[in-house]
């Protein structure tokens, strides 16, 4: 995580939202050679006022036998990103290349739970965003189907004993670069998101 505090953000509303609208995350563990990790899906929500993440993993995968173990787990989300050209700060002399970003990081122990019911509130979360759609749900499998495939699949809820997030966005630049900085972006496809997000921090 970027050290400078400036760029720190730790309100749970804003990271939790900041997960459900970049759902994918990276689960981390050491593992007993070398560190293990793999992407998944998360859903993230507050429980009696605490967030819970929750996420599944291939029964087969060396993670899922770490975490089951009680290995303590990190998950890191990206948001949207972009490079920054020095070009764009304007007057400013003698400055480097650098990356606006937003991001999350969670940590702590990862418990087993329900699979069924998490891939359910998966299903219904992910296919409500597909609407007009009919939505899929495991009603349209063969009988048996789902269940046998539940045998390869095991879920985890996730209850952070940190929860911290990364808004750099040129905080630490003037008011005349971050402007420069956000126009340069706009007239990128891959900077959209990016101006976007700077555009709602008070210049």
């Amino acid at each position: 995580m970027h050290p400078a505090p400036f760029f720190r953000e730790s309100d749970p509303e804003t990271l939790l939202a900041r997960i459900r609208a970049y759902p994918l995350g990276l689960v981390c563990a050491n593992g007993e050679v070398a560190p293990l990790a793999a992407h998944t899906p998360v859903l993230a929500d507050m429980e009696t006022g605490t967030p819970r993440l929750r996420f599944h993993l291939s029964a087969h995968n060396p993670l899922t036998r770490r975490l089951e173990s009680g290995a303590s787990a990190l998950i890191v989300f990206t948001g949207p990103d972009a490079y920054i050209s020095p070009d764009w700060y304007g007057p400013v002399p003698d400055q480097v290349p650098t990356w606006n970003y937003l991001s999350v990081e969670a940590d702590g122990a990862a418990e087993p739970t329900d699979a069924t019911r998490f891939l359910d509130d998966v299903s219904d979360h992910f296919e409500g965003l597909l609407l007009p759609k009919p939505p899929w749900t495991r009603a349209k499998m063969a009988p048996g189907a789902f269940e046998l495939m539940l045998r390869g699949i095991r879920a985890f809820q996730l209850t952070p004993v940190r929860l911290e997030g990364i808004t750099k966005l040129s905080q630490n630049k003037t008011t005349e670069s971050r402007e420069g900085v956000i126009e340069g972006l706009s007239a990128t496809a891959g900077g959209l998101a990016i101006a976007q997000e700077m555009r709602k921090l008070p210049l």
